[in-house]
């Protein structure tokens, strides 16, 4: 039975921009590089992912084309890595470069590993909110002030006033 790895990708250009992404674990970066540019609308263009910690600290760089200098901490070709080499738990990141010189990126967390369905086929985008940001005129993604997702998804928790029993000290 295959594995199918489901992603939230976030931008930190537009607060309201949610893409929810089913890929195969088998999948390279490089085909999940491919699959969110066409989602996107995105033209080809170079790129890289990083491995990211729980603070969106860059770890291991991914890239488009082999550029590593044989060394075990040079970065590897986006086509000989797979999603299952080096995703392995819930909330694992992945931080995707796709404009090198702006350093303008978007940030994917695992947000759950499935059976994949026969019947579908993957990559596939399941959920999206708002336009992605302009590929290459980031001036162009002013988002008028109406609120963000996050504090949309976070405003069921906003009547909560805490435990007057618990002491924090």
């Amino acid at each position: 039975m295959s594995m199918v790895f489901r992603f939230r990708m976030l931008s930190d250009e537009n607060d309201r921009f949610v893409r929810d992404y089913e890929v195969m674990y088998d999948s390279t970066l490089a085909d999940l590089h491919r699959f969110i540019l066409e989602s996107l609308e995105y033209d080809d263009c170079m790129a890289s992912f990083f491995t990211a910690d729980d603070r969106w600290n860059k770890g291991r760089e991914f890239t488009l084309m082999d550029m590593g200098d044989g060394s075990d901490e040079g970065p590897v070709a986006m086509d000989r890595v797979t999603l299952g080499q080096i995703i392995h738990n819930r909330r694992d990141r992945l931080i995707y470069l796709f404009d090198l010189f702006g350093d303008r990126a978007y940030y994917l967390e695992l947000t759950g590993a499935y059976a994949a369905d026969p019947e579908a086929r993957y990559p596939r985008e399941i959920f999206a909110a708002a336009d992605a940001p302009d590929q290459y005129d980031p001036s162009k993604n002013v988002v008028e002030d109406d609120g963000s997702i996050f504090e949309e998804m976070m405003g069921d928790f906003s009547d909560f006033e805490g435990d007057d029993s618990y002491d924090d000290e």
